[in-house]
């Protein structure tokens, strides 16, 4: 299905599998970051991007940086050939794949990767309501995927780029004008809806993905913390969050809850917030980085879609 001259930037092991399973040839980067979290620079292939990322990981997810060398860094050698003939992204409808895809194309660019680039991302399958992962497809639908795959054209290439360039600014309030940018980035303005929510909004000092978290334990029977990560992890929208990441969540919400006999319920301070009664931004507020925008530097309106800087 393919030649050896393609190069696959894929979002993970276990897209890997299928691939390989395809028989697809080709060289395969496999994309082991998470920098829709943490200070990120602009440009990825220089010792003080690698620097940043190796402390914000191993600070708040524990992450060797020998690890991080192993299994991330340790891939740019594949990008060391310049004799590609073509590049195959493989990312998802979700920001966290969206982020990742966005720094590998300033990686190429960079590089001066200058042959076509096409674009497999998953989302909404034919016939399903449920949008879904790579990694969740059969062997049939990925070959398909793969099928359909488009060409980035250059204004899609230059969009990309602008937007990875505003996410390693002060300012994410420079993104909003492009949410309603047509692209062949067909998930792209739902990804970046999704990133300004994640800034605290100015009633209850919680974010979106937090409130939704919350949110959780008030409509649903959740028995322990394991189960709250659970519904989490399948009820994220476009976040695409993994374990760690929203297990980090689940703890620093952890205050705002309390075990009964047989379940997990809201505390008072829970239902304040469900309620819009009550402010917990300085009790919220930590070091969070979003690329270049620290989190609690913004305030997000639910009602205008606006962040308001403080």
């Amino acid at each position: 299905m393919d030649n050896s001259r393609t190069l696959h930037i894929i979002n993970g092991d276990s897209v890997l599998t299928s691939l390989i399973h395809l028989n697809l040839n080709g060289k395969k980067f496999v994309w082991r970051e998470m920098l829709c979290e943490g200070p990120t620079e602009i440009h990825l292939n220089t010792s003080s991007f690698k620097e940043v990322r190796k402390a914000f990981l191993s600070k708040y997810y524990h992450i060797p940086p020998s690890e991080y060398e192993d299994k991330f860094i340790s891939q740019f050698s594949i990008l060391e050939n310049n004799q590609y003939s073509e590049i195959n992204l493989w990312f998802e409808y979700d920001l966290f794949c969206h982020m990742n895809m966005l720094a590998a194309i300033q990686l190429l660019s960079d590089l001066e990767f200058d042959i076509p680039i096409y674009l497999i991302c998953s989302g909404r399958i034919k016939g399903e309501n449920k949008l879904k992962g790579l990694a969740e497809l059969t062997s049939e639908e990925v070959k398909q995927e793969y099928e359909n795959r488009i060409l980035l054209t250059k204004d899609d290439i230059e969009l990309a780029l602008h937007i990875w360039t505003l996410y390693n600014e002060k300012n994410p309030k420079k993104i909003v004008p492009l949410l309603s940018k047509d692209s062949n980035f067909k998930y792209l303005s739902s990804c970046l809806r999704a990133h300004l929510e994640r800034f605290p909004n100015a009633t209850t000092g919680l974010n979106v993905l937090e409130e939704n978290l919350l949110n959780l334990i008030n409509n649903y029977h959740i028995t322990s913390a394991h189960q709250w990560l659970g519904y989490s992890l399948q009820y994220q929208g476009y976040y695409g969050y993994g374990d760690l990441q929203m297990q980090k969540l689940i703890d620093k919400l952890s205050n705002f809850t309390v075990y009964t006999k047989d379940r997990l319920i809201l505390n008072e301070k829970g239902m304040s917030i469900i309620n819009n009664e009550e402010n917990f931004y300085r009790e919220m507020k930590d070091n969070m980085v979003f690329g270049g925008a620290y989190k609690y530097d913004f305030l997000y309106n639910k009602d205008s879609h606006k962040l308001l800087k403080l």
